[in-house]
């Protein structure tokens, strides 16, 4: 393994861990407009939270797909085309939630707006909870022959663990938006989201658990990866307290960064039990790791040039943006 080849891997988790973090609280908003606002001007409320940020963060799903195609395309090769139906069901829900913004705005009908409000929370549930089944799926092990073809069941990516981690990613997004609203709305639906959000915290650590003990019974990470994968488990527990402190505390500010940073710990946890290794089949000898799934060197040579001219640009253009829509949102509640 080349040092370009490590330095792609871990560009690509960081992409990851930009979406989960980023579009994680538009998620979290979206499933508010139908468990914590009351009537449509409190969910135009919300929606405007995150008017000016949702179609923006989800660039960071779409540049860490095009990094993977060109930086390890035996990767990407295999894991869209193993995965599939549940990519392409993420992208119906991802494109239902997009036009939810415009079409709800502008329906003629109230039951036209109640449609589009409805597609925008499940959107936002069904998107975060597939994508959670699939990062949890693939690191259990796949069928996979010795060229990178998956030939996936409906049990390999439909099981306790992938259903568990499906329903983590989707409740911890929906604590990130909470945090979120608490941070950008005034007015009852901010002390309604910080209710809602202690209440959320206790499921959490119950997930937690049941998560880690999946994790040891499904996967090989403690037997491969055993002080590390402890080490970012104390941090995914120690992120979800200090969240939970800064709820309990009214400091919205903490809560949202750590319940941000906990979703990024998350990704960190699987790509590391994953390394050296892409994906992981059922016969350890079928695995394909970084260095068979790269491209040629000259590629990397010139995506990583790229990438330091045009990342910083992106992450000065979206601080630029959080700060200029930077003030609460007026809620009429």
């Amino acid at each position: 393994m080349t040092a370009l080849q490590l330095l792609w891997f871990i560009l690509i988790c960081v992409l990851f861990i930009g979406f989960f973090f980023l579009e994680g609280f538009d998620f979290g908003v979206g499933m508010s407009t139908r468990l914590l606002a009351r009537d449509d001007d409190e969910r135009e409320a919300l929606i405007a939270t995150i008017g000016p940020h949702w179609d923006g963060n989800e660039v960071w799903l779409i540049t860490a797909g095009g990094a993977m195609f060109a930086s390890f395309p035996l990767w990407y090769a295999s894991l869209f085309s193993g995965y599939y139906i549940l990519l392409f069901l993420t992208l119906v829900a991802l494109i239902f939630r997009g036009v939810s913004f415009e079409f709800s705005a502008n329906a003629d009908t109230a039951g036209g707006r109640r449609f589009w409000y409805w597609a925008l929370c499940i959107g936002s549930t069904v998107a975060p909870f597939l994508l959670g089944m699939m990062f949890t799926s693939l690191i259990q092990g796949l069928p996979m022959d010795g060229k990178g073809d998956i030939y996936a069941g409906f049990l390999d990516n439909v099981n306790l663990l992938s259903i568990v981690g499906g329903i983590a990613v989707t409740l911890l997004c929906l604590i990130h938006g909470l945090n979120f609203i608490r941070l950008k709305i005034d007015g009852n639906m901010r002390r309604r989201a910080r209710n809602l959000v202690e209440k959320l915290y206790y499921v959490l650590f119950a997930g937690e658990i049941a998560f880690v003990i999946l994790l040891a019974i499904f996967t090989d990470f403690f037997q491969l990866r055993t002080l590390s994968t402890w080490i970012i488990l104390i941090i995914i527990v120690a992120l979800s307290a200090i969240s939970m402190y800064g709820a309990f505390a009214d400091r919205e500010g903490i809560s949202f960064i750590t319940s941000g940073l906990t979703l990024g710990a998350i990704v960190v946890l699987l790509f590391n039990g994953l390394f050296p290794r892409v994906l992981i089949a059922d016969n350890p000898a079928n695995s394909l790791l970084i260095k068979d799934a790269a491209a040629s060197p000259y590629t990397l040579k010139i995506m990583t040039i790229v990438a330091c001219i045009l990342l910083p640009i992106m992450l000065i253009y979206f601080i630029w943006t959080f700060f200029v829509f930077k003030r609460r949102v007026k809620s009429k509640a």
